[in-house]
């Protein structure tokens, strides 16, 4: 393993950006540092690219693409199949990038590589079914039309796919734009997060690995500041696929024609019905709410509570989180440390604004550095902050509630709408909540996922514009082509 990743590090240590087929050291000189949540200390750094790099980054995907778009499908997916191999034989490293880089504990990061290679071969068998069917109109089936022409649909790239995934997900996320952006004939250009790029490094070099053409896959490194903007408004972009916080909504507003795929972020609302399982749903919203630290986008943000169990709830959901084990995630924690300082204060400047209002604590507030231990609090009301916004750590507030409606009205008053759940024994109280709540996805008795991921996954509102999932995800990295053959009218006639 360590021969296939040697020549993705400088001889300073610092690793490499990826273009056109080699592995470079960036002109500026300079290298961004990647700081360990857990130790705060800086393990490794990238190189921080110029902006004329980003220019011949571009360049060769742009000139790249011309021929990979004639490779013929199965070609195709005969390449993301050898990735899916490389990244299962070389998975344990990038798995160890994933815990010093963003303190998910290690028999996670093992499942999110394996189930990122489970991702690219379910999208290369996807691609040779989807991306293979056309369609041919008639022009007789319009009204006072003869037969004399055919309309071939077929489905073509769109040209250079910029890829933005988060840092949370660093190679799921990316693998699940990579794959069906490639797959649709696309070239790609990767730009990893800051915390998870040298997870991302790793996880392209199996992509390298596997003999693409050179061109067809890129990643480029560098401080947001300096090159973000230069990325998502650069005229070779024809796609951009991005995963992430408020910086989507910059982008959407910058990216002008472009198409977007855009996923950013939820307050995810759990509504437990006075007839629900309680245990059941106890012990998913403690898994949905501090699973990595609540650190995730489907994380349970919310729980919204009928007044005639929320007690009982309650106190199960307590006895939930007192299992929770919290430290290292190399000793695989249930909670770790939080991404970054300033997340973790951002965390506490929204506990302190609960506390101030009258939340009730069921857990005790501890923070050091980093590492923040799970916070229930009980009786939020909509005039506290963590009510509204997405703490993107391990705080769970209890809202109670009288009725259903009052639930849904709460869900839906806010501005972000990725996901929720309803927990409830009556299947016609299901489906009335799922058709009232404005999210892209509701669960029904469990909490919500993003997965499996051929699943179509999609956010209402501010929470992102288009849908992923494998099959939405490659019908956004294709466009419609129509050629109309024009037979001679006079001759085109029948018996």
């Amino acid at each position: 393993m360590a021969e296939f990743y040697a020549h993705i590090k400088a001889s300073s240590g610092a690793y490499k950006y990826f273009c056109n087929g080699q592995w470079l050291e960036s002109s500026s000189g300079k290298t961004v540092p990647v700081t360990n949540p857990s130790t705060l200390q800086k393990d490794y750094q990238v190189q921080a690219c110029t902006q004329e790099e980003v220019n011949n980054v571009f360049a060769a995907a742009k000139a790249a693409q011309l021929s990979w778009a004639k490779t013929p499908l199965w070609k195709r997916a005969e390449y993301l199949h050898k990735v899916a191999v490389l990244m299962r034989q070389n998975a344990q490293p990038m798995a160890d990038c994933l815990v010093k880089e963003i303190a998910k504990p290690a028999k996670d990061a093992l499942t999110e590589v394996i189930r990122s290679a489970d991702l690219i071969d379910y999208t290369a068998e996807e691609g040779l079914r989807s991306l293979g069917e056309g369609q041919l109109l008639t022009s007789d089936s319009f009204p006072g039309q003869p037969r004399n022409k055919l309309c071939l649909v077929s489905k073509v790239p769109l040209g250079v796919v910029l890829c933005i995934p988060p840092f949370n997900y660093p190679v799921n996320l990316a693998v699940s734009k990579l794959a069906p952006s490639l797959m649709a004939g696309n070239a790609v250009v990767l730009k990893p997060p800051s915390q998870g790029v040298v997870a991302g490094i790793h996880m392209l070099a199996c992509f390298a690995a596997a003999g693409l053409p050179a061109g067809v896959v890129n990643v480029i490194t560098g401080k947001g500041s300096e090159i973000g903007d230069f990325l998502t408004t650069h005229p070779a972009v024809n796609c951009i696929s991005f995963t992430g916080g408020d910086t989507g909504i910059s982008i959407s507003h910058k990216a002008g024609m472009v198409p977007l795929q855009m996923e950013l972020g939820g307050k995810d609302a759990c509504i437990v019905c006075s007839d629900a399982d309680l245990d059941l749903a106890a012990s998913h919203i403690v898994k949905g709410g501090f699973s990595y630290s609540g650190q995730r986008c489907t994380a349970v943000k919310v729980v919204l509570a009928m007044q005639d169990i929320a007690d009982e709830l309650v106190a199960k959901v307590h006895a939930g989180v007192a299992k929770l084990s919290v430290g290292r995630p190399e000793d695989n924690a249930d909670i770790t440390p939080v991404v970054s300082e300033a997340s973790a204060n951002f965390i506490q400047g929204l506990v302190e604004d609960a506390r101030e209002k009258g939340a009730q604590f069921l857990t005790e507030w501890r923070r050091e550095n980093n590492l923040i231990a799970p916070v229930l609090l009980d009786h939020v009301t909509p005039d506290m902050r963590i009510a509204w916004e997405e703490p993107f750590g391990p705080v769970l507030p209890v809202l109670r509630v009288g009725s259903i409606d009052e639930a849904v009205h709460h869900c839906n008053s806010s501005n972000l709408g990725l996901q929720g759940c309803v927990f409830t024994r009556d299947i016609n109280t299901a489906m009335r909540v799922s058709d009232a709540m404005q999210t892209g996805t509701v669960q029904v008795n469990a909490a919500p996922a993003r997965g499996p991921d051929h699943f179509p996954f999609q956010g209402f509102r501010d929470s992102g514009i288009g849908s992923q999932g494998i099959k939405n995800s490659l019908a956004m990295m294709t466009k419609i082509k129509s050629t109309v053959i024009n037979l001679d009218k006079e001759s085109y006639t029948l018996g």
